[in-house]
């Protein structure tokens, strides 16, 4: 009877180790599965916030551009001319609506970040609005019939613009580098687990 018993509980205990062991390898592989989920997460919301920032820059950049294009040619129409001629309200309402537009295609990279990036946004908007404040200012000498600077200052505010716009894409480009290399994946050894 003692060797029936003691075989029972062989038997008992062989049956228990089994189901413990096998439960603690569906628990492993129930979380090598969350982690791998949590990584595939990790890894399309990294994506996600690529793609947005990507988005944000590329649609500040054309505002800016489509702002900065038709100021600069305002300018150059004004020291192209020999005479006075009135001020072009007009045209000058014309350009500051572009700028409103950068503005506000400013605030969504302020939004998107990083810190780098929506600081350098907000420089390049002060600098273009400088430049069409120093438009504006020449098309006031020349309508004025004033020989002024002869379009210096505009030049200076240009050289700065170009200057930060260049700064503004090389932090953008950091930071649309940085969330690529935020995306962990788990080594495959974790995952055999």
């Amino acid at each position: 009877m003692t060797a029936i018993f003691i075989s029972f509980v062989g038997v008992l205990g062989t049956i228990l180790g089994a189901a413990f062991v096998a439960a603690r390898t569906e628990q492993r592989r129930e979380i090598s599965q969350d982690r791998v989920q949590l990584n595939d997460l990790r890894v399309e919301h990294q994506r996600w916030r690529r793609e947005r920032r990507q988005a944000a820059y590329l649609s500040f950049l054309e505002a800016l551009g489509a702002a900065d294009r038709d100021n600069q040619a305002f300018f150059r129409e004004l020291r192209a001319r020999r005479a006075p001629v009135p001020l072009d309200e007009t045209r000058i309402a014309a350009i500051r609506m572009k700028f409103k537009d950068a503005e506000n295609a400013g605030l969504v990279v302020i939004l998107e970040g990083p810190e780098a990036v929506a600081e350098a946004s907000q420089n390049l908007v002060d600098q273009l609005s400088s430049l069409v404040q120093d438009v504006r200012d020449y098309a006031e000498v020349v309508a004025a019939d004033s020989l002024g600077n002869g379009g210096g200052s505009v030049h200076e505010a240009g050289m700065g613009f170009i200057a930060e716009r260049k700064a503004f894409l090389g932090l953008a480009r950091e930071a649309l580098d940085d969330v690529a290399k935020h995306i962990q994946i788990l080594p495959t050894t974790e995952l055999r687990d």
